[in-house]
């Protein structure tokens, strides 16, 4: 339609928790799961990643990814930032360091 935005802000804007609710039990809680504790580890190299990438490099499906990348999402420790239609998945260093000092360094070892 003539007049309307290429682009839609409504799947531009992927919701993050802001760096002052970060909270560390949550934190601990969701990277306890040994798959998402190693998508932190192949994250901690600070390249983003997309999530099929993290996928097929887990050996895990898609959507299974997904679930986990929502989960790291969700509790602070990822971004998702969208770049038309891929999602570049990266760590939420500055924001972790910032709340727990040395945590990422932990778990990325």
């Amino acid at each position: 339609m003539p007049g309307m935005p290429a682009t839609s802000s409504y799947h531009e804007k992927i919701p993050h928790p802001p760096a002052s609710a970060l909270d560390l039990a949550t934190i601990m809680r969701t990277v306890g799961d040994p798959v998402r504790l190693e998508i932190v580890r192949i994250l901690g190299d600070n390249r983003p990643r997309v999530c099929n990438e993290l996928s097929t490099e887990l050996g895990i499906p898609p959507s299974t990814g997904s679930y986990h990348l929502r989960l790291l999402r969700e509790a602070g420790v990822t971004r998702t930032q969208a770049q038309g239609t891929l999602r570049l998945i990266s760590l939420r260093r500055d924001d972790v360091e910032e709340r727990f000092p040395g945590l990422l360094d932990v778990l990325t070892r």
